[in-house]
């Protein structure tokens, strides 16, 4: 289903989730957690609406919360230094992003979109008037770096990263930033970094940000998520970080979009993260991840690489089928099978095929060893 820019609309995603439920499937098809947020956010929640934070905060955001965001920030193991003046709350990320390329693009300019990538981006790049340029991963979902260079022309303005990655759930290396930094330092390139999934990184892998590199920070959009860290996406709360100049253009329009985000929320938010300890949610995080992959093997899909970072793994079902499309074979699986995911080509604007499907592990474990169990006697 195409609107009139020829993109998928957001029902192909739910009508994958609408289909789990038609035929009381396991639903590991979306990233929204099945299990509750933490009580402490509801009780700061609750102490928001006693108090008078159900007025518009500032356009920057509420005080309070810059205030510990830049001291959450300072905690990380990669400490992030940041000042009051480069710090914006949003509404969330998706909202950060299309607002960044408002605050960059010119008519025509080009922005290259690292795919498989998240259904947003390109439409976004569009409704501001620039020319998306696809740069597909090969199959290990390695950046080929000669390959993303021949990408990048006089009219390049902008690249988006998105670390840890959905759906590959690959995390970008201090490296690799400076390998992209090298590309373009010679060029007037923006970088948007949607680094959402941040506190999800395994197997010892420290996130690194692309607001660490001193060079990079001076040229990049870096948005992160409270929905995706806290589980509270309805909430729409968000911070994006970049230099004073660029934050300075990005609320130029932001005043006239949403001017500020949820203030009771804001509220709450701040104080959680006096308490929040990152290290807690990751460990269950990867924990979930690691019962999805132990369980997978005991079926006939293939796991190729675990998941770095993110909630979501992908996976190989061409030991199931050689004919299916992975669109066919998602809702075969949905239908037949009663597991819902996701087909990774509906990630990807100029595919309508590949190998692999998307399952996420952001639900209730039992609701994962249910799942893998049915697969393993059905499949």
């Amino acid at each position: 289903m195409e609107n009139i820019y020829g993109f998928t609309h957001y029902s192909f995603f739910t009508e994958m989730s609408e289909l789990a439920v038609q035929h009381n499937s396991f639903d590991l098809s979306l990233g929204i957690p099945d299990f509750d947020i933490d009580e402490r956010l509801k009780s700061f929640l609750r102490e928001s609406a006693d108090l008078n934070c159900h007025h518009y905060e500032p356009l920057a955001g509420s005080p309070f919360l810059i205030e510990n965001i830049i001291r959450y920030n300072r905690k990380r193991k990669n400490p992030i230094s940041i000042t009051h003046h480069e710090v914006s709350i949003v509404p969330c990320a998706t909202f950060a992003l299309y607002t960044a390329l408002k605050s960059i693009l010119n008519q025509h300019d080009e922005v290259i979109i690292i795919q498989p990538s998240y259904y947003t981006y390109g439409p976004s790049v569009v409704l501001n008037g620039g020319t998306p340029v696809y740069y597909d991963l090969d199959n290990d979902f390695a950046i080929d770096w000669e390959k993303i260079q021949q990408c990048i022309s006089e009219k390049t303005k902008a690249i988006i990263v998105n670390s840890p990655q959905n759906p590959t759930g690959k995390i970008w290396t201090q490296t690799e930033w400076e390998q992209l930094y090298d590309m373009i330092k010679d060029q007037e390139i923006y970088i948007i970094s949607e680094e959402i999934y941040d506190t999800y990184c395994y197997d010892r892998i420290e996130h690194y940000s692309s607001f660490l590199h001193p060079e990079l920070r001076k040229r990049t959009f870096c948005i992160f998520s409270f929905g995706k860290m806290f589980h509270t996406t309805g909430w729409k709360v968000s911070y994006m970080l970049a230099s004073e100049n660029l934050t300075a253009r990005f609320r130029c329009h932001q005043q006239y979009i949403s001017y500020s985000a949820n203030a009771p929320a804001q509220y709450a938010i701040a104080k959680y993260l006096e308490v929040f300890d990152p290290t807690e949610n990751q460990k269950m995080m990867e924990h979930k991840r690691n019962i999805f992959n132990e369980l997978i093997k005991d079926t006939p899909l293939q796991v190729e690489k675990k998941a770095e970072g993110s909630v979501f793994q992908i996976v190989n079902f061409r030991n199931i089928s050689k004919t299916m499309t992975d669109v066919e074979f998602s809702k075969w699986l949905i239908i037949e099978k009663k597991t819902a995911c996701l087909p990774l080509s509906a990630f990807y604007n100029s595919r309508d095929n590949s190998d692999y499907i998307r399952f996420s592990f952001a639900k209730k474990d039992e609701v994962i060893i249910q799942a893998m169990e049915h697969l393993r006697k059905h499949l």
